[in-house]
C-alpha cells in the first residue's frame, strides 16, 4: 500500500476518505462496538447470577430467615416450613402458563407454630382446577412439612396491570395487599414456593420456580459486533474506486 495526498493506494485502487464521513463512522462505530463490549459485560453478570441461584436452589435446606434480616443474601435458598395450611384463604395469582397450558398459581397461607404465617405457593392448576371444589382429591390437612425456595416479591413493571384483590385476581405478589386481603396477621415479609412434592389429587403441581434467566446477551454481542464490521466494511467500500490510467498517485 503507498499513500499520496489524494489518498492511499493499493493494486489498482484508491482509498480516498473524507473528513466528516469519517466523523460519522468513527463516532458510530464508538457506539456500536460500545454496546457489543456492554453485552458482553451482561453476559458476564447473568451467567453469574444464573450460577448463583442454581446453587442455592441445590444447596441443603436452611432456616427460614428472620422477618427483619437482609433477605437478599437468602433469595433462592432451600428452606422447610411446618405449619397448617389455611385452605380457606387461598390467593390465586392468575396468566401463569405450564408447558403451553394458561393458569392459576395457588398461594395458600400457612400458620406455623409460633403464630407466623408463611405464604407458599404451592404451585399450578389449570384455569378449570383454580377453586379448591373443583380440584380432586383432599386438600392436605393438619400439620404439614414445605419444602421450596425463598423468594421475595419484586417490583411489577410499567406495563403490569394492577392486583385486584377484591376479586383475588393478583398478578404479582404483593404481601401487605395479600395480608390486608386474607385478613392475615403476622405474616412474613418473604413466600416459599413449593417444590415438586406431589399434593392430594396432583393439585397443585409444584416446582414452578424459574431458576434459569433468558440469557440472549451473547447473541446480541455477534449481532453487534458484526453490525459494526458490516459499517468499516461499507466505510471502505464507499471510500474506494479503481484508480483511473492518468492517475497522478504513486506508481
Amino acid at each position: 500500500m503507498k499513500m499520496s495526498n489524494k489518498g492511499f493506494y493499493f493494486q489498482g485502487f484508491v482509498f480516498r476518505p473524507t473528513l466528516w464521513l469519517t466523523v460519522f463512522t468513527v463516532l458510530c462505530a464508538i457506539f456500536i462496538f460500545g454496546l457489543a463490549f456492554w453485552q458482553v459485560e451482561r453476559l458476564k453478570w447473568k451467567d453469574a447470577a444464573i450460577n448463583e441461584r442454581v446453587s442455592r436452589s441445590e444447596s441443603a435446606p436452611i432456616p427460614l430467615p428472620l422477618a427483619d434480616s437482609d433477605l437478599v443474601g437468602f433469595e433462592f435458598n432451600r428452606t422447610q416450613a411446618t405449619g397448617e395450611f389455611l385452605h380457606d384463604e387461598e390467593l390465586y395469582l392468575a396468566a401463569r402458563s405450564m408447558r403451553g397450558n394458561v393458569g392459576y398459581h395457588v398461594v395458600t397461607p400457612l400458620v406455623m407454630d409460633d403464630g407466623t404465617t408463611i405464604l407458599v405457593n404451592r404451585g399450578w392448576v389449570p384455569n378449570a382446577l383454580h377453586l379448591p371444589e373443583n380440584r380432586p382429591g383432599v386438600e392436605a390437612s393438619g400439620v404439614v412439612s414445605v419444602e421450596g425456595i425463598i423468594r421475595t416479591p419484586s417490583v411489577p413493571g410499567a406495563f403490569v396491570p394492577d392486583n385486584r384483590p377484591d376479586e383475588n385476581f393478583w398478578l404479582y405478589v404483593d404481601i401487605p395487599a395479600m395480608t390486608q386481603a386474607a385478613e392475615l396477621s403476622n405474616v412474613l415479609p418473604y413466600y416459599i414456593e413449593a417444590g415438586g412434592q406431589e399434593n392430594p389429587g396432583g393439585y397443585p403441581i409444584g416446582g414452578q420456580s424459574r431458576i434459569y434467566l433468558p440469557n440472549d446477551h451473547l447473541q446480541y454481542a455477534i449481532t453487534w459486533f458484526a453490525l459494526g464490521l458490516i459499517l468499516l466494511v461499507i466505510y471502505v467500500i464507499y471510500c474506494t474506486t479503481r484508480r483511473e490510467p492518468d492517475d497522478d498517485g504513486p506508481s
